[in-house]
């Protein structure tokens, strides 16, 4: 809990980061004189070890930034007017919101659309209370795809759910590929990791179609063109049956559909497997052999190269070569995408209650595809409200001047939860103060580690801003829901988000509790599929939708291929009102090769258009060696009203929808970038 002596009034209390980042640290806050002074890393938690990433470390700006919304405001013009809004109490707005939603309610609850994503990570001020709001209203589900369901969906149909090797026996490795993930700024600590093992002589392979800040500190950076994942893990296939680097008594012992691998494989030579990826052969042949020879090798997979058309099956092909080569064997030996399947066996599924639905079955509306289906006039129910919680969809939505036009429709109402005045909080009906990490309790689960974690809060909640949890209970009273489960206290929640077997005392005193989990958990296979062998049948490489390869008379139009990673000093689109960030950051950048600057005529520096048939946006070029050839990289997610002339990257993107896990294809995009007028 808190720590404080009779000599001073600062007070430490144990935190956890709450954003949507694999690490899932554990915080040390300062407290002073009730206010929040300080956060650093807790220096005895394994993981963080004391670190933090320059974002969370400057969480008390976030906190006490001028420009928190720090009590409810209401709409006073049009939506698609500048926005102008003005105070009113909690009273009046709980009134208002309930009048409205039980309108609604009476011809469809359906018609109310809950968008809600990782704007927290945690079990309580995510979706426990919201859940129950929803599932007792009957309002419609919402299909939370817009990151990782097309990798959660490969991992689950390879191994059976989502589940890795542990993050400091990277340490250990003898070869490490780091694939579609720039570490140090998206996965800091298991860069720690990476970076002892390289000390003591492992090799370390950057596969990213950018030459990211991670490609820089390692050995060798093998550049393919996006969505051409799983070509080349096909070609490392090819390679591993070609050359016999196989360990046959696991693939014969824990591996279904060898064989069929084996025959789709078979076509994928090196020089085919680099035609299709834009790399060449010799550098297909020898990553082979280095994955191939390196005992134990592992790999870092991240959620960037599964947003496009195949990146499911893309994921599910890098997924099965530690089956083959038996990587798995050796604690240091495997793949790590996503830990968050461990944490299944100790988490309540009946947290979000979901007998409240009584037998009801809600349809589910993608929040991947949330521009097209507010534009939709054949749904049925139309959606008429949004409450949207944990998120900025008019920021972070593909194709989003779809999603713009949607919320601006004079007929939705629109309620959000936030604590500033984002894009999307701009075109609400109702904006509502909501608490940040600082201020409120919760627990934690990862996807990085296999450690759950606790946040005490530090400093009452400011002005009138308050838990997630307590504006979907006093919502709950607003509309009559007389239920008992919705009077329980955070505490109480917190209490019930885990089993028996996660001691909720000692977790509340140490912070942080580690899942009793094997050092090499398939090592003996055991995988948590139906047979507990991992799945090979079925993994195919597709091609996007949109590039050379697929579309040649739309790549004629829009020759460059566009990825939008995120930029370095944000999360998502959290962080980028403060001002210390984005002094850092800057302004929003398009990288791209000097060979395709100079064939249009584009300065350094300069502004230029980024477009295609859905849309366009505006940013400064920067001519940089980190862009290959042919792809551009527009580093995201600035929210739309920072950016030059009022947009940002996912103007351009598309909702078209992964082949599993109907997730977002972001990175599968095709450009062209002209300076601008």
């Amino acid at each position: 809990m808190s720590e404080s002596t009779a000599l001073t009034t600062t007070t430490l209390v144990k935190g956890a980061c709450p954003h949507d980042c694999p690490d899932t640290c554990a915080l040390r806050i300062t407290v002073e004189g009730g206010r929040v002074i300080k956060v650093q890393g807790q220096p005895d938690h394994p993981s963080t070890h004391g670190a933090l990433c320059t974002k969370v470390s400057r969480y008390p700006e976030r906190t006490y930034h001028p420009e928190r919304v720090l009590q409810p405001m209401k709409r006073v013009s049009a939506k698609t007017e500048p926005p102008r809004f003005e105070p009113v109490s909690w009273a009046e707005a709980l009134a208002d919101i309930a009048s409205r939603l039980k309108t609604i309610a009476a011809r469809d609850p359906q018609a109310i659309q809950p968008y809600s994503y990782a704007g927290t990570m945690g079990l309580l001020q995510g979706e426990a209370m919201a859940g129950r709001f929803f599932n007792k209203l009957g309002a419609a589900r919402l299909d939370r795809t817009i990151c990782a369901s097309a990798g959660a969906a490969a991992l689950s149909a390879t191994y059976g759910h989502k589940l890795g090797m542990h993050l400091p026996f990277f340490a250990e490795s003898q070869l490490i590929l780091i694939w579609g993930s720039n570490s140090i700024a998206s996965n800091l600590h298991f860069w720690t990791y990476a970076n002892q093992a390289k000390r003591n002589g492992a090799k370390l392979i950057c596969i990213d179609p950018r030459k990211t800040e991670t490609a820089d500190k390692c050995h060798q950076h093998i550049a393919l063109l996006p969505g051409t994942d799983g070509a080349l893990a096909l070609g490392l296939i090819h390679e591993l049956i070609t050359h016999d680097w196989l360990d046959h008594d696991y693939i014969a012992r824990h591996v279904d559909g060898f064989e069929e691998l084996k025959a789709r494989a078979q076509a994928w030579t090196p020089e085919k497997t680099a035609a299709v990826c834009g790399i060449s052969a010799d550098e297909v042949r020898g990553l082979a052999r280095d994955y191939a020879q390196a005992k134990p090798a592992a790999i870092r997979l991240n959620y960037g190269m599964q947003r496009v058309r195949g990146g499911g099956n893309a994921v599910r092909l890098v997924a099965l070569l530690p089956c083959l080569t038996g990587a798995w064997r050796s604690r240091a030996g495997g793949l790590l995408l996503s830990s968050s399947g461990w944490f299944a066996p100790f988490k309540n599924p009946q947290l979000e209650r979901p007998d409240l639905l009584a037998g009801r079955q809600p349809r589910m509306v993608n929040m991947s595809s949330i521009g097209d289906a507010l534009l939709d006039e054949t749904l049925a129910p139309k959606i008429e409200a949004l409450i949207v919680y944990n998120s900025n969809p008019v920021a972070v939505a593909p194709e989003s001047p779809k999603v713009v036009k949607g919320f601006q429709r004079s007929d939705l109402f629109t309620v959000v939860l936030e604590h500033f005045m984002t894009d999307t909080a701009d075109l609400a009906d109702y904006v509502l103060p909501a608490t940040t990490q600082l201020e409120h309790l919760d627990v934690h689960t990862s996807y990085g580690h296999t450690d759950v974690l606790i946040n005490h809060p530090a400093v009452a909640p400011l002005g009138e801003a308050k838990p997630n949890t307590q504006i979907f209970r006093e919502l709950a009273t607003a509309m009559g829901f007389d239920d008992a489960c919705f009077a329980e206290t955070d505490d109480q929640l917190a209490r019930q988000a885990f089993t028996a077997a996660i001691d909720f005392d000692a977790l509340a005193e140490q912070g942080w509790q580690s899942l009793p989990i094997a050092e090499a958990p398939f090592a003996d296979g055991g995988f948590a599929t139906p047979n507990g062998r991992a799945q090979a049948c079925g993994a195919d490489y597709l091609p996007n939708y949109e590039s050379q390869q697929s579309t040649p008379a739309l790549a004629a139009r829009f020759p460059l291929a566009m990825i939008s990673p995120p930029a370095r000093n944000f999360l998502n689109s959290s962080f980028v009102n403060v001002k210390s960030l984005r002094d850092i950051e800057g302004e929003p950048l398009l990288e791209i090769h000097a060979d395709d600057a100079a064939a249009r005529g584009l300065a350094d520096g300069g502004l230029v258009r980024v477009f295609n048939e859905r849309g366009s946006y505006h940013c400064k070029a920067s001519i940089s060696a980190r862009a290959r050839p042919g792809v551009v990289n527009g580093l995201g997610v600035w929210w739309r009203k920072l950016g030059p002339r009022g947009s940002n990257v996912n103007e351009v993107t598309h909702q078209r929808l992964t082949d599993l896990g109907e997730a977002p294809c972001f990175y599968d995009c095709l450009v062209e970038v002209e300076a601008a007028a």
